[in-house]
C-alpha cells in the first residue's frame, strides 16, 4: 500500500479492516475513534517522539492502577471526559438529582450499616449528620431506596489511600431507607483534597499548571425499585475550589449547607455533641427501567 502525503490512505485501510462480522455498535465506535485519532495526528502533525511519549504515558498509567487506585478513571477526571459522557447519558427530566462523576476510589465495597451510624471511625473531623429523602420525580418517598457513600475524612484521604491509618470501610456505608423513603447517618464534615499526585496524572497537571484540588464532597450511587439509579456527589457551600473542581463535576444543584445547629434534643435524637453541622437534602430518582 502507498500512503499518501496526507495519510488518509491509511485512515480508511484501518476503518475498511473492521470485519463484516463486527457487532454494528463496536463499528461505529472504533470508525469513530480511527478517524479522530487519525484526524488529530494530522492536525497536529504529531512526531514520533511525541508519539513514544504517549504511549509511554498510557502505559505508565497502566502501571499505576492497582486493586484500590484506577488511575485511568483519574485520568478521564481531568481530562473533562467522565464528566462529559455523564452530561450525555443524563435525560432525569426536571426535578432529578443531577449525576456527576464516579471518581476513582469506589474501589471497595461499602460496609452495610444501620441508619443512624457513624461512618467515621477514625473521630477525625468536626461531626455532623448527613439526612434526607429519596424521592420519585413526583414526590412520592421510595422505602427501601438504597445509598452507597463513600467519603475521605477531614484530611482529605479515602480509606484505600491509608491502609496504615484508616480501618477498611472508613468514610463508607451502604445504607436502606426507611419506610418514608428517610436517611439519615453520622460522619465528619468532609474537607477540599487534593487528587493523587504521585503518578502519570500528577505530572500531567504539573506540565500544564494544573492544581489538583477538589473542593469538599461526600459521594452517593442512590438506587430504588423501578427508577434510574443516580451517581451524584453533595459539595458542602463555601468550600474552597468549587469554582475550580479539577475534575470538573460542580454543579449548582448539588451544593448543600451544612449548617451549624444548636437543638440539644436533635442532638440527643442524633447520638451527636451539640451544637453539631447538619446537612439536609433530598435525593430523586427518575422513574424507569434502567438498572
Amino acid at each position: 500500500m502507498t500512503i499518501d502525503a496526507g495519510g488518509t490512505a491509511v485512515t480508511e485501510e484501518a476503518v475498511g479492516s473492521l470485519g463484516a462480522g463486527t457487532d454494528p455498535r463496536l463499528r461505529e465506535l472504533l470508525t469513530g475513534l480511527i478517524r479522530h485519532l487519525h484526524d488529530f495526528a494530522r492536525e497536529t502533525r504529531l512526531t514520533q517522539e511525541e508519539w513514544e511519549r504517549a504511549i509511554g504515558f498510557l502505559t505508565a498509567t497502566g502501571q499505576t492502577c492497582t486493586d484500590t487506585r484506577q488511575e485511568f478513571i483519574l485520568l478521564s477526571d481531568v481530562l473533562g471526559l467522565s464528566m462529559l459522557v455523564e452530561t450525555l447519558n443524563a435525560d432525569r427530566g426536571p426535578g432529578a438529582t443531577e449525576s456527576t462523576v464516579l471518581g476513582p476510589f469506589h474501589m471497595t465495597e461499602s460496609p452495610v450499616r444501620e441508619l443512624g451510624a457513624d461512618i467515621d471511625l477514625v473521630g477525625s473531623g468536626e461531626p455532623c449528620v448527613v439526612s434526607g429523602r429519596v424521592l420519585s420525580q413526583d414526590g412520592t418517598p421510595l422505602p427501601g431506596a438504597v445509598l452507597d457513600v463513600w467519603q475521605a475524612d477531614a484530611d482529605g484521604f479515602y480509606d484505600v489511600q491509608q491502609p496504615d491509618l484508616q480501618p477498611p470501610g472508613n468514610g463508607r456505608g451502604l445504607f436502606t431507607a426507611d419506610a418514608a423513603g428517610r436517611f439519615w447517618f453520622r460522619t465528619c464534615v468532609p474537607s477540599p483534597y487534593p487528587i493523587p499526585t504521585d503518578g502519570p496524572v500528577g505530572d500531567l497537571l504539573r506540565a500544564t499548571g494544573r492544581h489538583p484540588y477538589r473542593p469538599a464532597h461526600i459521594h452517593f450511587i442512590a438506587t430504588a425499585e423501578g427508577h434510574a439509579p443516580v451517581t451524584t456527589h453533595i459539595f458542602v457551600a463555601g468550600s474552597d475550589y468549587l469554582d475550580s473542581d479539577a475534575v470538573f463535576a460542580v454543579k449548582s444543584s448539588l451544593v448543600e449547607d451544612f449548617a451549624t445547629t444548636d437543638d440539644p434534643s436533635l442532638a440527643r435524637e442524633f447520638g451527636i455533641p451539640n451544637p453539631f453541622r447538619h446537612a439536609q437534602f433530598d435525593l430523586v430518582l427518575t422513574p424507569g427501567a434502567k438498572a
